[in-house]
């Protein structure tokens, strides 16, 4: 079998992979192929990214050793009980469903000889700049767990983590996005509040995040001595961060995703 990749489901996350795959020259178009029983999706994958396309799931477990699971939860049960008289233990299962724990895999697979590798990607690997916590089952060795880290990584930055993790990585980062979003709708909304026009709001609190947020990255520093350097005595600062604190915004942040850390947890038991 050659060094090929297959994706079960062709849907935003699916692209996403296959955009970035393409992008860092990881994989060659022929390489990769996906496996979409929506005509019109299918052909939209086939014409943009010039990859191999089809209808059922066969060809892909014939024809590729690592297979990207990408289709919802809600739907993986019906994926495995039609493919698992074609898996074997040279295939690489790489799944990205939210909430499925890799026993799920090997119950649905009715197999503990699968090599299983668990993903919690999130949205902004659709702009290739994703976070992703990894785990897989023992049957994973450290060379597939390399390759997952290096797919994952031409998405944005994947972290190797226990399973016992995953749901704090959901909690943190997969659900994470909604709350950078709701917290720039907060801040645009603020602005209109003020007298700024919409766009200029907009234009403003985007470019104070995305600002913000290079700044942490490249200058190593903590967040709280980068916010310390722009709290001056008795300054605007200061009686923003005062009503913040007073508010409680921290432990609201913790709670959320401590909230969103239990879900995940109830939804791995269902």
């Amino acid at each position: 079998m050659q060094n090929t990749i297959g994706f079960i489901g062709g849907g935003q996350m699916g692209e996403a992979l296959i955009r970035g795959l393409i992008q860092s020259e990881l994989y060659t178009k022929t390489d990769i192929s996906v496996a979409e029983p929506n005509q019109d999706r299918r052909d939209y994958m086939v014409s943009t990214y010039g990859i191999n396309g089809y209808e059922t799931s066969d060809s892909i477990w014939q024809n590729c050793n690592i297979i990207i699971l990408a289709v919802k939860p809600q739907i993986m049960s019906i994926v495995l009980e039609a493919s698992k008289e074609m898996v074997t233990p040279e295939h690489l299962l790489i799944s990205i469903a939210a909430g499925l724990p890799i026993s799920f895999y090997e119950h649905g697979l009715a197999s503990k000889d699968c090599k299983i590798i668990r993903v919690m990607p999130n949205t902004p690997a659709l702009v290739l700049e994703g976070a992703s916590g990894i785990s897989g089952n023992e049957n994973v060795t450290p060379q597939d767990m390399q390759q997952a880290e290096e797919i994952f990584n031409k998405i944005g930055k994947a972290v190797v983590l226990p399973e016992s993790s995953i749901d704090a990585v959901t909690g943190l980062s997969g659900s994470g996005p909604a709350y950078v979003f709701t917290f720039a709708e907060a801040m645009i909304d603020a602005g209109v509040e003020q007298g700024l026009p919409r766009a200029t709001a907009e234009t403003l609190a985007l470019q104070t995040l995305l600002g913000s947020v290079k700044l942490l990255m490249e200058s190593g520093k903590h967040p709280a001595e980068l916010r310390a350097m722009v709290t001056s005595p008795g300054g605007t600062t200061i009686a923003a961060q005062h009503v913040l604190e007073r508010s409680g915004f921290k432990g609201i942040v913790m709670d959320a995703v401590a909230a969103a850390v239990n879900r995940s947890k109830e939804l791995g038991k269902s």
